[in-house]
């Protein structure tokens, strides 16, 4: 049973123990209800207030919920009370990864989680993550590929692994996450730039296209040059307007660097209107028909497709970025780990609808390492009971949406090829018939690799079908046109490439008309799935005891001689790590390599040993060792070898 619904608990829930409620808080965030997740791991955390776990979870409740700056107090908490935890640091990092000013500090808990846990795939692709959002590619695809050694079925390594491959750009591209402002704030910024730059060129392309009209068809030259420089005083008001929306102009020329699309929209817009004036100022000259001329046309081409040629290169460096055929392995490989767990996920273009606007997977949903916390088992050994389902089935939703945006891209991609080629044969011609006929073969094979990927990715959408058979009849066409000079090919090819660029427009409008995710880049999705819930180690009373009254212990270590042991003084902290006292050589030895282990003989007890392996860390007057795994067993003896002659 859960929480009851008017806040009260049931006798069952009365009964519950601080790592049951923390089980089950687990178990709830991986079935993405952090809420209700949020609500079980605070009541643990009442009842274990010494406890790293409860708060652990409490912070990454809170985080799913994105209310980052409420879940920092207890994921640093869960830090003081376990520094060696691999897990809390990585909560820590990722809480301090969405808050302005702590990108620093959140890489360097990342760095020690993975040094606290070096076989633990998690904190490599948190680092990933970090080096992702910063458009640091290849430090994130790195990142990934270590952890796909270290496990390869991790999903969210192998989705955004993908992005990497893509040369994904996060939604706030132009901000850098290192920065110490709000990126509400760049992006403020960065709309009004956009907004200012979009309606200068409409508004100069306009007025460019009017007088020209109003002077060459109508004769209507003197009104038609007045209303020409009416327009351009109309940008006056509408640049000083757009120019008090943008408060950080210090950092405009850093955003423009992390972002230079933003900088060539707004250079853009600048050349038109200067242009655009020139064009105008032309028609002051004493020759009336100087703003006609080569000169005076040129200024007006420019004035007037400045916006058309940005989109269109812009269009072009999306579809030829990155290696989507290698990104395309690892989406599939991610949206086949679960199968059962995707039915009717996605849109009629391909792509699926889940996700945020900040492109990344809809909150929670996964393991500690991604492909299924469950299999471990139980909370005491560190799975979360029920969180199988959960685990896969957001990461994979994402993984099948990217899917469908890599083939989009590659769609694209055979249609400029295709497109380039068909241009050659038909200019080549008969004047040149071996240019035009290397180009039908070439056009020939340009579809295998679309086709090739779209069988592997096991894609059943109908969109993605038809541009995939319409470019093969033009890559036909093009191939009978050029190699054969079939004059049939020459009205096939470019009408089929005229019918996907068709298609893909229709899907584009229609994916804008409806707000949904179409066929272009902004649709890929980074996956961002909940790690670092695995459970504590607690130490049972009978641990507890042997070590806070053993007359001797050994703390065992690694340098530069190799392994070694010295004498110890041990206590049980609070929290449940353990305190121990050493020589400064231990000390030295633990800055380097942090993994140790404890032994002590049981005082009661006097067959009988205990030893905990974990993580120290240096604290004031002793090494704070963060329990990894607890042994328990005995000393052999007399009592050993009468057992084993009555068993014979």
């Amino acid at each position: 049973m859960g929480i009851a619904r008017n806040g009260s608990k049931s006798d069952e829930n009365a009964d519950k123990s601080s790592r049951d409620w923390c089980g089950e808080a687990a178990a709830r965030l991986h079935a993405e209800r952090p809420e209700d997740a949020l609500t079980a791991a605070r009541a643990a955390a009442g009842l274990d207030p010494a406890g790293e776990w409860p708060h652990r979870l409490t912070g990454l409740a809170l985080e799913r919920l994105g209310r980052d700056r409420d879940a920092l107090p207890p994921a640093r908490q869960a830090v003081r009370l376990a520094p060696g935890s691999w897990a809390a640091r990585l909560g820590l990092a990722t809480v301090l990864s969405h808050l302005p000013g702590h990108w620093d500090e959140a890489a360097g808990q990342a760095v020690l989680a993975r040094r606290y846990a070096p076989g633990h795939p998690d904190p490599l692709v948190l680092e990933g993550d970090l080096a992702l959002l910063r458009g640091a590619h290849g430090r994130a695809e790195a990142a990934y590929r270590a952890a796909l050694r270290l496990d390869p079925g991790h999903l969210q390594a192998h989705v955004n692994l993908g992005l990497a491959l893509l040369r994904w750009d996060p939604p706030h591209a132009h901000h850098d996450p290192a920065w110490p402002i709000d990126p509400r704030e760049t992006g403020r910024a960065r709309r009004a730039l956009e907004v200012w730059s979009r309606q200068t060129r409409l508004l100069v392309a306009l007025a460019t296209a009017v007088v020209a009209t109003l002077a060459l068809a109508f004769d209507l030259g003197g009104p038609a040059w007045l209303g020409g420089f009416a327009a351009l005083a109309a940008l006056v008001p509408l640049t000083l307007r757009q120019a008090r929306r943008v408060r950080l102009w210090r950092w405009v020329p850093a955003m423009s660097a992390r972002d230079p699309w933003l900088g060539a929209a707004v250079l853009s817009a600048v050349t038109s209107v200067a242009a655009f004036a020139g064009w105008l100022g032309l028609a002051l000259l004493p020759s009336a028909d100087s703003s006609l001329g080569p000169v005076g046309g040129g200024l007006a081409a420019i004035a007037v497709l400045s916006w058309p040629a940005h989109a269109g290169l812009r269009l072009l460096a999306d579809t030829w970025r990155g290696h989507p055929l290698r990104a395309l392995s690892h989406f599939t490989t991610a949206s086949t780990s679960h199968p059962a767990h995707v039915t009717g996920t996605d849109g009629e273009d391909g792509t699926s609808r889940t996700g945020d606007a900040e492109g990344r997977a809809s909150r929670p949903v996964t393991g500690s390492s991604g492909t299924g916390g469950a299999e471990k088992g139980g909370v005491e050994t560190g799975g979360v009971e029920g969180g199988g389902a959960g685990a896969g089935g957001a990461g994979v939703r994402v993984a099948r949406r990217n899917v469908g945006v890599a083939l989009w891209i590659l769609v694209g991609r055979t249609w400029s090829v295709l497109a380039a080629l068909t241009a050659v044969a038909l200019v080549a011609g008969p004047r040149a018939a071996p240019v035009a006929m290397a180009a039908g073969v070439l056009a020939a094979v340009a579809p295998y690799p679309l086709l090739r990927a779209s069988c592997r990715a096991h894609r059943g959408c109908p969109w993605h079908t038809a541009a995939a058979v319409l470019l093969v009849l033009a890559a036909a066409g093009c191939a009978a046109g050029g190699a054969l000079g079939a004059a049939w090919a020459w009205w096939a090819g470019p009408g089929a490439l005229a019918a996907v660029a068709a298609l893909l427009a229709l899907l584009s409008a229609r994916a804008w008309w409806r707000g949904a995710p179409g066929p272009w880049r902004s649709s890929l999705l980074r996956c961002d799935l909940p790690a670092g819930t695995d459970p504590s180690v607690p130490l049972h009373p009978r641990v507890r005891r042997a070590f806070a009254y053993a007359r001797t212990a050994v703390l065992s270590f690694g340098d530069a001689l190799g392994p070694r042991m010295v004498g110890a003084a041990t206590s049980v902290g609070p929290s449940g790590d353990l305190r121990v006292v050493v020589g400064d050589e231990a000390w030295e030895a633990v800055e380097a390599d942090p993994r140790v282990a404890v032994f002590a003989a049981d005082p009661d007890r006097g067959r009988r040993w205990v030893e905990v392996r974990g993580i120290a860390v240096a604290g004031p007057g002793a090494l704070r060792v963060t329990p990894e795994q607890v042994l328990v067993g005995e000393f052999p003896g007399r009592h050993q070898r009468l057992q084993r002659g009555t068993r014979r």
